[in-house]
């Protein structure tokens, strides 16, 4: 039995991929040779401008006849190379495993199985807000396993040479624990510092509730363990056996965002600043200000996002489309990671197009741990893996860096920043 469910994502078709892996990027096929394929006509507005476009390859493709003569024979879409560097870390795709945090449906062992199986693969890998003020940092022998320790060691056991890397998420509350400072010194992070691989991430907002904190529903033991550093509702009663718990968004302004970047980058030298942000109006003067002072990596969290306990209204009203936000910002020549709904390769590529270096994978990662813990996160990436060399080469080129706007139906606006000119 399946102890985690997600509707309106795609589930089923998660659990399918994480099953069958690369098969699953097809239909079944015991369909094959009796039932007559074609594209769907009734397109359903989600209000998302990702869902509105599609991938459009040209008829003349110059990029491929240059691999043709690099290669010496006809390109296919094996010879898409998804290698990317992704804020400072090297990642063998344009992929990363976005944070979890605290929840309860982030369970013990679904993030241990999580990260072994990102490390495997050897992409980065985000550990999420609150986990340090909830349930330990690890040394003085909490026995969740859910402890930052137990999530970096379970990262780093099958961790590739010179791939992948561990993101360290700091909300308010774990600034007060002084979250970075345990991880910098720590020798368990020590691999990873030395290498290169190791990140601080300043979340500034997420997309399942934007300009609000982490929340999550406590027993009332568990609440009167954290009531100090965090504010408890009774919106159940008093009789209640559990509580809302939330956490402070922290307060930025343009100038309080560069400072924190600027401190990010004095106080812990080897390691990378990334910054995560809200899919908020003002996006694309906020990612500049997060580069323009230093950041490695901006994360735009669409407003579809989201692992976490929120309010409907949140859900459902709150916040810019991933796509919007994406166009807002534009192609800037700098890291950009996007992240909402992320399961199958036409959004990402997509996203790519728009200007992102690469996807994050949220709810997609924890279903597909769900149904096989072993290797649902493995089968999954290879047919989203799979997904992006087949439409990148359709659209005649081999890299994800190549892609631009002109690639998307309808064009978006380009601005003065892009990487790639139209092209026609």
């Amino acid at each position: 039995m399946n102890d985690l469910h997600a509707h309106d994502f795609g589930e089923e078709a998660v659990r399918r991929r994480a099953r069958e892996g690369m098969a699953a990027a097809f239909p079944d096929r015991r369909d094959y040779g009796q039932l007559l394929f074609g594209s769907d006509p009734v397109a359903v507005d989600t209000g998302d401008p990702l869902d509105g476009m599609r991938l459009t390859p040209p008829v003349f493709m110059p990029q491929r006849l240059e691999k043709l003569l690099v290669l010496g024979r006809e390109p296919l879409h094996s010879d898409v190379v998804l290698d990317t560097a992704i804020g400072g870390l090297r990642s063998t795709l344009p992929l990363y495993v976005s944070a979890f945090g605290s929840t309860r449906a982030a369970g013990t062992e679904q993030v241990l199985n999580a990260g072994r199986q990102a490390g495997r693969l050897g992409i980065p890998m985000t550990i999420g807000e609150n986990v340090v003020p909830m349930t330990g940092y690890g040394r003085a022998g909490e026995q969740t396993l859910r402890t930052v320790l137990d999530r970096l060691a379970a990262y780093q056991e099958e961790l590739p040479e010179g791939y992948g890397g561990l993101v360290i998420q700091q909300s308010t509350e774990d600034a007060d624990a002084e979250v970075w400072n345990l991880v910098y010194s720590d020798p368990s992070a020590r691999p990873l510092l030395d290498s290169g691989r190791l990140a601080f991430e300043l979340k500034v907002g997420q997309g399942a509730k934007p300009g609000l904190g982490g929340m999550t529903l406590l027993n009332r033991s568990a609440a009167a363990q954290v009531d100090k550093q965090f504010a408890m509702d009774e919106i159940f009663g008093r009789d209640a056996d559990e509580v809302l718990r939330s956490g402070s968004p922290g307060t930025f302004t343009e100038e309080i965002l560069r400072q924190q970047v600027r401190l990010m980058r004095n106080n812990f030298p080897r390691a990378k600043a990334w910054v995560k942000l809200h899919p908020g109006r003002d996006i694309a003067h906020a990612a500049a200000t997060a580069w323009e002072a230093g950041a490695d990596a901006v994360i735009l969290d669409g407003a579809e996002g989201g692992t976490g306990w929120a309010p409907l209204a949140t859900i459902g009203q709150v916040g810019l489309p991933l796509g919007e936000g994406l166009v807002r910002i534009g192609n800037r020549g700098a890291c950009l990671l996007a992240s909402g709904r992320m399961w199958e390769g036409s959004r990402a590529v997509k996203c790519l197009a728009l200007g992102a270096t690469a996807v994050g994978l949220g709810r997609a990662a924890l279903i597909a741990v769900d149904e096989d813990p072993a290797a649902g996160l493995t089968r999954l990436v290879s047919c989203l893996a799979f997904e992006l060399r087949v439409l990148i080469s359709a659209l005649g080129k081999y890299a994800p860096a190549s892609l631009g706007h002109e690639d998307l139906w309808p064009v978006p606006a380009v601005d003065g920043g892009s990487r790639n000119q139209l092209t026609g």
